[in-house]
């Protein structure tokens, strides 16, 4: 009976899909070198244009696993639904005119780049996820053993060459940490040192296992939005007292929440500027911050939450929503570090989506970013 309700789902929001809003760049191009490789296959990460990544992948929770991003308006149950192909990081149903993601973008320097998800299941369909190894429900302690998937995967997969092939390994995790933070607070497991810690863990365990990999983590997001979003909507605010308990909790305020959240924000800046991560040429990490100092949800012209960016529970992001988070995170990726935008206007649609620089041509890391000319080609 459950299996059958989910076809029946599935097959419902399958069909829907085509009537939701939307946001695609149709058309959008570069500057021509932007999409030359490089000459030779680079040895340091440090000097990897866009064209040379042949391997996309993703580690998170629903939010990167897009549960619900393709439901039908007023369906929460098919939030149930993970509509990997949509998601912001990974997705790769249809193409960049249709829909804003980072391995859509991806395809139009790397055309033939493999890893990104197609269509609708969980993290253990193959066919469905293939490198988007985000599993719903999963907190920072869960993503050590996402990586360690993430590897064997990739180690017996005969089409990825783990020793020469360049990968882009995109993280987003916090949430659901974020969501139990209010329990025991800095005394309990949903610290910022445990929290840390584990994200170090599973990052090491991709750097001792994935050369030639850039891992690109998602800032965290200040959570005191969603009190914003489900403001007076009975439905929502209900099912928040399930999804996220700390969020429902008066006792724990908006100032208790942003001050959690700005925790975690500063332990991912602590982990990329430790530089505990660039201790070899053929790997490295960097922090997307762009989220950060965001404290205002998408609005409306009339100053209303614009509900199109969110899924039904008011909690997970809309198809509308993951392809403006994309776009916010590409730009930010190809913004150097320390000039990345750390607060956007999730209101403007007219933000544009933005191409490398042809100065530096690379994804954008620590040391190019500090001095590209050191690995530019000679």
């Amino acid at each position: 009976m459950a299996v059958s309700c989910l076809l029946v789902w599935t097959l419902l929001a399958t069909s829907s899909l085509a009537s939701l809003p939307d946001l695609g760049y149709p058309g959008w191009q570069c500057d021509a070198s932007l999409y030359q490789k490089s000459q030779k296959v680079p040895t340091s990460a440090h000097s990897v244009r866009f064209p040379d990544i042949k391997i996309i992948a993703a580690l998170g929770d629903s939010l990167t696993a897009a549960n619900g991003a393709g439901a039908p308006k007023g369906d929460p149950l098919a939030v149930i639904l993970q509509f990997r192909g949509l998601a912001f990081q990974c997705g790769g149903d249809s193409s960049l005119d249709e829909h804003v993601t980072v391995a859509n973008v991806m395809k139009k320097f790397s055309p033939n780049i493999m890893g990104y998800s197609t269509g609708i299941g969980s993290a253990n369909v193959w066919e469905v996820s293939k490198l988007n190894q985000a599993v719903p429900g999963a907190q920072a302690a869960d993503i050590i053993t996402q990586a360690r998937a993430l590897v064997q995967i990739m180690q017996s997969h005969k089409d990825i060459d783990i020793k020469n092939d360049w990968k882009l390994i995109n993280v987003f995790i916090g949430a659901n940490d974020m969501c139990r933070y209010c329990e025991e607070k800095e005394n309990g497991v949903h610290s910022k040192a445990n929290w840390k810690q584990s994200v170090i863990t599973a990052i090491q365990i991709l750097k001792d296992n994935l050369p030639r990999s850039i891992v690109s983590m998602t800032g965290m997001f200040d959570m005191r939005m969603l009190r914003q979003i489900d403001h007076d909507k009975y439905f929502c605010d209900g099912l928040h007292v399930f999804e996220c308990p700390c969020e429902k909790k008066s006792s724990f305020t908006n100032d208790d929440v942003s001050q959690a959240c700005h925790l975690y924000m500063d332990a991912q800046q602590e982990i990329q500027d430790s530089g505990m991560f660039d201790t070899t040429d053929d790997f490295t990490f960097v922090l997307q911050p762009f989220f950060n100092g965001i404290t205002i949800p998408p609005l409306k012209p009339d100053g209303e939450v614009n509900l199109d960016w969110f899924a039904p529970d008011c909690f997970h992001f809309s198809k509308l929503g993951h392809a403006n988070v994309a776009k916010h995170l590409w730009n930010n990726i190809v913004q150097p570090v320390g000039s990345k935008n750390t607060v956007v206007n999730l209101s403007d649609p007219t933000i544009p989506l933005n191409c490398p620089d042809t100065s530096c041509p690379f994804i954008r890391t620590t040391k190019n970013s500090a001095d590209c000319s050191k690995y530019m080609t000679k």
